[in-house]
């Protein structure tokens, strides 16, 4: 399995986020073997870029590009009041979340600005404006069923026969509905639709690969 370098690691473990190492480790393998396809490795939900980090080098060793979409106000999960609110990335201007700043800083300490391009703006919106095929499709944004299934038909009808279809956060037990049960009813969705086959589960990722046509 393909293997972030070392600076790379260093500064996914150094940003600021959620996801786990392990993780991290299984969606760039995931990124890599995309990456052969030569087309964009697509992200959606940046936070801070922790993630994006990793899709980015794999995109560059693959001379291709890494998009990154987020609105960069915040999840429902992250706004004050809820358990990962974090005050350090509210603009205290506007008095709402903004993420943005803090990930372009990411990007830029890791070196790896030349290979994102950086979609500001609502997930469906932008995959409706979206004109091509992408190797690999990263849902991480929303856990509400209806930012989760927005994701998933927004941008899984932009994924290449062959490419990856990633979702993070999936948790099938009913406990954790604010946090995972969206994400693991649209891997269900993907399934269901004999249009996607496992590739693997690490913890709370699923990779998924396009066998056919479909939603």
């Amino acid at each position: 399995m393909a293997t972030p370098k070392p600076e790379i690691l260093a500064a996914f473990e150094a940003a600021k986020g959620f996801m786990p190492l392990g993780e991290g480790l299984a969606l760039y393998a995931a990124a890599v073997e995309a990456g052969a396809l030569g087309l964009p490795l697509l992200e959606v939900g940046t936070y801070c870029g922790r993630s994006t980090l990793l899709l980015a080098d794999a995109a560059r060793a693959a001379g291709t590009v890494a998009v990154t979409v987020d609105h960069h106000r915040g999840s429902e999960e992250q706004q004050p009041g809820w358990e990962y609110h974090d005050p350090s990335v509210v603009d205290p201007e506007v008095g709402l979340m903004d993420t943005l700043p803090t990930f372009r800083r990411t990007l830029h300490k890791a070196g790896l600005e030349d290979h994102v391009i950086a979609v500001v703006g609502r997930s469906p919106q932008a995959a409706r404006a979206w004109g091509g095929p992408v190797g690999l499709v990263f849902i991480d944004g929303g856990h509400t069923d209806e930012h989760a299934n927005g994701d998933y038909e927004g941008w899984a009808p932009h994924l290449a026969e062959g490419g990856l279809l990633v979702i993070h956060d999936v948790f099938p037990e009913p406990v954790d509905e604010f946090t995972g049960q969206a994400p693991y009813r649209v891997y269900l969705r993907a399934l269901a639709s004999g249009a996607f086959t496992e590739v693997s589960a690490t913890d709370s990722l699923r990779v998924l690969r396009r066998t056919r046509a479909g939603v």
